[in-house]
């Protein structure tokens, strides 16, 4: 069984100043992780972001890229005001948050189309099935060709996976059986059964990746 929905699966203590949470890996690791995006989104970008915490990671992507338009989602109602809250620096480019629940029939009703599916930080701390609703949201709602979805996070490389991951795999696993570090190859192979081909992957600090994934891309261009 996953943990009550109204219990925020956080495992640090998030600041909060007048509703904006401030979260330390966010703060962190925000900049690198804005960095790939700027790099990789579209012109004119319409991204969705799956668990959109804090706030901060769109806040400081849409920063750097005047021209994106941020749709941020989260099933948690304090993650929600202070998206919202961040979002009010950017006239109308973050738009307000919803209350997405990927686990929920029929979460994807009226959504899209997009150019990018972003997601940080969420499918370990979440059942796989959430993983599994990202791939089906990607043959829904992405614009064709050459949509996106972006991964951040830990994951699980076999004998090169670093201890500190399995360290955080069981810990993730004591706290709940549903969640884990996930294996990349597991990742990849769930986004290729959604026709998504591999398209980068970046070594982030602190043991992290970004998994990039495209539609409309054959497998020669993939690196």
């Amino acid at each position: 069984m996953s943990a009550p929905r109204e219990t925020p699966p956080a495992l640090e203590a998030r600041r909060n100043e007048a509703d904006r949470l401030f979260s330390p890996s966010a703060g962190r690791n925000r900049h690198a992780i804005a960095e790939v995006l700027a790099r990789i989104l579209p012109a004119q970008a319409w991204v969705l972001e799956i668990g959109s915490g804090t706030g901060e990671h769109a806040a400081t992507l849409l920063g750097l890229r005047q021209d994106v338009v941020w749709q941020p989602s989260d099933p948690d109602s304090a993650s929600r005001l202070s998206e919202d809250a961040w979002g009010s620096d950017f006239d109308g480019r973050m738009k307000p948050s919803l209350a997405l629940d990927l686990v929920r029939p029929g979460w994807m009703d009226g959504l899209g189309p997009f150019d990018a599916i972003v997601s940080m930080n969420v499918i370990h701390i979440a059942p796989w099935d959430v993983a599994r609703a990202i791939a089906e949201a990607s043959e829904h709602m992405l614009n064709r060709p050459e949509g996106l979805v972006y991964f951040y996070g830990p994951f699980q490389e076999g004998e090169a996976t670093a201890p500190s991951n399995l360290d955080f795999d069981r810990n993730l696993k004591a706290r709940n059986p549903d969640w884990g570090v996930r294996a990349l190859s597991d990742v990849q192979a769930l986004m290729a059964g959604s026709g998504l081909v591999s398209l980068e992957r970046v070594d982030m600090p602190a043991n992290n990746l970004s998994l990039i994934f495209r539609t409309g891309v054959s497998a020669d261009a993939s690196s």
